[in-house]
């Protein structure tokens, strides 16, 4: 049975604290070999109780349940296509039922927690240990706009793509479900990267992220993933030049003036993202610094080489923009700011960083430029 979305804290029931006792618990678990207890309980108990205190509190952030109301209208469905609607279902009952495992694991471990919806998340992530998104890398992206460099973040890619289905459907319509790049566990290995996480054997990676400054401003909102400026419509010319700066005072030579259809900048998680789609670069996961693309360049001359490529943390991209209108899409869609005629951008790796627990392949990405 689901949880209801709005609860108050769940109470839980502390398994180190059963009958069993606490090396017994650690040797069922697989978390203590048997031998030489009676020399090191005391201490390996020590090293738990220090895990445990870490993290005791956590919020779990849910993509909705029913991400596609749209299937039913006044009883009949707005999509007529019986495989679709197939598909459409099953994702929905698959990623209720990933929420529903995800609560049951958390209700048996020494923890508080509890459940709330994306939609309803409006201000700041604090006084938690933990955040654990279910959903996918879009669910992950929403709650990085509401975390500090204070608040680890694991995510569950509660709807995988599954490739054979893929390939059954591929003459019928795009049957991906979830990428979750960003997410480190499944149904499949929750339970044992949530111990791995309570138990200290893992840390999170220090993800970097993009800082915005607008006519000097700084803005609150900060990239995971990429920025994207560009008119308002996309079918408009985007008129604007940078200059990749030091942040010592010096400068590149070289002020490079595009009439476009936009500027994307993103950071090494997103350079898996519309990034490599654009034709960049993949970069490793840890990596500090920033690309950028100039998209669709008209007539770019001798300036063609200077339009892709990548900036140190010891840098900054200042943009000046020489369109009317303009917009700065941050990860997506998931936050935008209004640019106008004159104003002028600054674009840096100085925002805090995200802590982001990461499957062990994704952290090893290893450069590709």
């Amino acid at each position: 049975m689901l949880f209801p979305v709005k609860t108050a804290v769940t109470s839980f029931k502390d398994p180190l604290h059963e009958t069993e006792g606490l090396l017994e618990y650690l040797v069922k678990r697989g978390l203590l070999k048997s031998g030489k207890r009676a020399a090191e309980g005391r201490e390996k108990e020590s090293e738990i109780d220090s895990a445990r205190m870490a993290i005791r509190k956590l919020l779990l952030l849910l993509k909705p349940i029913d991400p596609y109301p749209f299937l039913q209208t006044e009883g009949s469905s707005l999509i007529k296509n019986p495989q679709v609607l197939k598909y459409l279902e099953s994702r929905c009952k698959v990623h209720r039922n990933a929420i529903n495992f995800c609560q049951e694991i958390l209700s048996k471990k020494p923890v508080e927690w509890k459940p709330i919806s994306r939609n309803d998340l409006s201000h700041p992530i604090r006084d938690v240990d933990m955040v654990i998104t279910v959903g996918g890398d879009g669910t992950l992206l929403h709650a990085s706009h509401f975390i500090d460099d204070s608040v680890p973040v694991l995510g569950v890619n509660s709807d995988p793509t599954q490739a054979q289905e893929v390939e059954e459907l591929s003459d019928q319509f795009d049957a991906s479900r979830s990428t979750g790049h960003l997410c480190a566990a499944t149904v499949n290995n929750f339970e044992q990267v949530l111990d791995d996480i309570l138990f200290g054997r893992v840390v999170p990676s220090k993800v970097s992220r993009i800082s915005l400054k607008l006519n000097s401003e700084l803005l609150l909102s900060h990239a995971l993933n990429d920025i994207l400026i560009a008119h308002p419509c996309p079918a408009a010319v985007s008129r604007f030049s940078f200059k990749i700066k030091n942040k010592n005072g010096e400068s590149s030579p070289k002020t490079v003036n595009c009439r476009s259809s936009g500027l994307r900048i993103c950071t090494a998680a997103g350079s898996t993202a519309a990034m490599q789609s654009a034709g960049g670069f993949m970069m490793p996961m840890l990596s500090r610094d920033l690309q950028f693309m100039v998209r669709e360049p008209i007539s770019p001359g001798s300036t063609a080489s200077l339009m892709h490529s990548a900036f140190k943390p010891d840098q900054f991209m200042d943009v000046n923009w020489y369109s009317d209108h303009g917009t700065i899409y941050i990860d997506g869609c998931q936050v935008q700011h209004s640019v106008q005629l004159g104003d002028t951008i600054e674009i840096s790796s100085d925002a805090p960083v995200l802590n982001v627990f990461l499957s062990h392949g994704i952290s090893q990405i290893k450069s590709r430029y």
